[in-house]
C-alpha cells in the first residue's frame, strides 16, 4: 500500500510515485538491478569529477546503447557501498515515461519538490548543512524541455551533486550555453580498446591519456612514448585490436561474444539507428516534420563515404536517385547536422572554415565502424591479419580507419580537431589538432609498408610552413615502425592510438 501522504498535495500521480519507486529500489532497501562485472572507464571518471567539487553538475554525452545508463547505477552501487544514505540518491529516467513530461514546464523542480517532501523529509539543504551530500541523477535529460534553466535554478539554491546523462549533441551544448560556471563534461564513445581488453581479460592496461589535460598531445615525447607503450603492449593490444576489428566497440557485441555477428548487428540496427531515426529525431513538434527516408538514406551515405569528405551536391545528387525525389543540397547538409547531434557521428570542419578563409565540407566519421558493419551489412576487417586475407578491401579499410581516428580524437572532450582538403599549395592533411596555439597534423596510411618520403610528404609539407606552428606531425599505420622517417615525424600504428582512452 502506497501512502497516500507521498503524493497528497504534490501534482504527481500514484502511478508516477510507483514508477520513481521502481527506478530507486534501494529507497525500500531492495536491489539493485543486475549490473556488468565489468565496468567502463566512465564510472571512475564520473566518480573523480563528483569528488572534486569544481563543478555541482557531471554531464555525461554519447551516443545511445554506449553504456551512459549502467554507468549510472554502477555509480549509485559504489554510493551505497561507501555508505551513502540510501534516501540521499534520487535516479529519474527521463526518456520513456509520458507522466513525467505531463509534470508541466518545470518537471525536474517538481520532482524534487516531491522528493524532498516524500522520500529525504528534510530540505535538501539541511542535509548539506550537517555535512551531508544529496544526489540526483537524470538520464537521457534531452527529453525535457528546458532541463538546463531548471537545473540552474536547482543548483542556484540547493546545494547538491547532480549526473546528467545525453544522446544529443545539441541539447547539451546548449545546456552548457546555459549553465556555464556550475557544469563539467564527460564525453562518452564507443569501447575503448583498454576497455575491450578489461571486457576479455586480456590485461591491456591503463589508458594512455588522462581525461583531464590536452597538453600532452602537443609534445612529441607523448607521442614517442604512445608508440613505445604501444609495442610494450603489442600482445594483448594486437589481440584487443583484432576483436575491434571484428565486432566494433559496442559494449552489447563484447558483453555477449558468443553472439553472432548477424545477431548483433540486428540488435545494433534495431536499438541505435532505428531508434534514433524513427524516434530520437522525430521527437517535438519540429522533429515530427522531419522524414525518416531521408535521415535514413542519408545515414546509408553516411556509412558509404565513412572517412571522406563529399560535397553536398554529391550526397544530393544519390539521394535524389534513391528515394526518387528532388532534394536540395541545403536540406541535406541540415539532415546531415540533425544526424550528427545524435552522436551517431561526427563531422569534422575544413580549418579553412575556422580559419575563415573559403569553404568546406566536413569529413565523417562513425560513432562506430560497428555501426557501418551492421547497417550495410559489410564487414570489413582493420586488424593486418584480416586485411592480408582480404587484400581487396585494403582501399576500404583504409577510408574506415581514417573515420576511426576521428572519432577518437573527437571523444576527447575539448580537443580541436579540423582537416585540410588538398589545394594548389597544400596537399591533404587527413586531420589537424589544436591546442592553444600549436597545431599538430596526422595522416593516416592505412598500409604496410610505408615510403618513408612520398608517404609523410603533406606532414613535412605543414610542418615547414611556419604560420602552422607546428613542431612535429604524427602518421598513423598499420603496424608498429618504420623507424627511418623524418624525425619530426611519429609513427605508431591505429591500434596503438586506440590505447589512448
Amino acid at each position: 500500500m502506497l501512502d497516500e501522504a507521498l503524493f497528497a498535495g504534490m501534482d504527481i500521480s500514484k502511478g508516477l510515485v510507483m514508477d520513481l519507486r521502481r527506478m530507486n529500489p534501494w529507497w525500500e532497501g531492495k536491489p539493485l538491478p543486475v549490473l556488468p562485472v565489468t565496468r567502463r572507464h566512465l564510472v571512475a571518471a564520473i566518480h573523480r569529477r563528483l569528488d572534486s567539487g569544481l563543478a555541482p553538475i557531471v554531464v555525461v554525452r554519447g551516443p545511445r546503447q554506449v553504456g551512459k545508463s549502467t554507468a549510472q547505477m554502477h555509480v549509485i552501487a559504489d554510493l551505497l557501498e561507501r555508505g551513502t544514505p540510501a534516501n540521499r540518491i534520487l535516479r529519474v529516467q527521463c526518456d520513456e515515461l509520458r507522466e513525467i513530461k505531463a509534470l508541466g514546464g518545470e518537471p525536474v523542480l517538481r520532482l524534487v519538490d516531491w522528493y524532498e517532501h516524500a522520500i529525504l523529509r528534510e530540505p535538501i539543504n539541511a542535509v548539506a548543512r550537517a555535512g551531508g551530500v544529496v544526489y540526483l541523477l537524470l538520464d537521457e535529460v534531452q527529453n525535457l524541455r528546458d532541463w538546463d534553466v531548471q537545473l540552474k535554478f536547482l543548483v542556484d539554491h540547493t546545494t547538491l551533486k547532480v549526473v546528467v546523462t545525453g544522446s544529443s549533441a545539441l541539447c547539451i551544448e546548449q545546456g552548457r550555453d546555459s549553465l556555464a560556471g556550475r557544469i563539467t563534461t564527460i564525453e562518452c564513445s564507443t569501447l575503448s580498446l583498454t576497455e575491450i581488453g578489461e571486457f576479455h581479460d586480456m590485461g591491456l592496461g591503463a589508458p594512455l591519456l588522462a581525461d583531464n589535460g590536452l597538453e600532452p598531445l602537443v609534445s612529441k615525447q607523448f607521442w614517442s612514448e604512445v608508440a613505445a607503450e604501444g609495442r610494450a603492449r603489442a600482445r594483448a593490444r594486437d589481440a584487443a585490436f583484432a576483436l575491434f576489428s571484428e565486432r566494433g566497440g559496442y559494449p552489447v557485441a563484447h558483453r555477449r561474444p558468443m553472439a553472432p555477428w548477424p545477431q548483433v548487428a540486428d540488435q545494433l540496427n534495431e536499438t541505435v539507428v532505428r531508434r534514433v531515426i524513427q524516434h530520437d529525431l522525430r521527437t517535438g513538434e519540429r522533429g515530427q516534420k522531419r522524414d525518416p527516408a531521408l535521415l535514413e538514406a542519408l545515414f546509408t551515405l553516411a556509412c558509404r563515404y565513412v572517412g571522406q569528405a563529399p560535397d553536398v551536391w554529391t550526397l544530393a545528387r544519390e539521394v535524389q536517385r534513391t528515394l526518387a525525389a528532388n532534394v536540395g543540397p541545403q536540406r541535406i547538409l541540415h539532415y546531415l547536422w540533425f544526424l550528427r547531434d545524435t552522436l551517431l557521428l561526427r563531422l569534422v570542419v575544413p580549418l579553412e572554415i575556422r580559419l575563415k578563409r573559403k569553404r568546406g565540407f566536413p569529413k565523417i566519421c562513425l560513432a562506430d565502424h560497428g555501426l557501418r558493419a551492421s547497417w550495410l551489412q559489410e564487414v570489413v576487417p582493420l586488424d593486418p591479419e584480416g586485411l592480408d586475407a582480404n587484400p581487396h578491401l585494403g582501399s576500404l579499410a583504409g577510408h574506415i580507419a581514417e573515420s576511426v581516428v576521428g572519432a577518437t580524437l573527437m571523444s576527447i572532450h575539448g580537443l580541436d580537431v579540423a582537416h585540410i582538403a588538398a589545394r594548389k599549395d597544400q596537399p591533404e592533411i587527413d586531420f589537424v589538432i589544436t591546442v592553444g596555439t600549436r597545431r599538430v597534423p596526422i595522416e593516416v596510411k592505412y598500409q604496410r609498408r610505408i615510403d618513408p618520403m612520398r608517404d609523410t610528404e603533406a606532414l613535412r609539407t605543414f610542418i615547414e610552413t611556419a604560420v602552422n606552428n607546428a613542431p612535429f606531425g604524427i602518421l598513423i599505420t598499420q603496424s608498429d615502425g618504420p623507424h627511418d622517417l623524418d624525425p619530426r615525424v611519429v609513427s605508431l600504428p591505429l591500434s596503438s592510438l586506440l590505447l589512448l582512452r
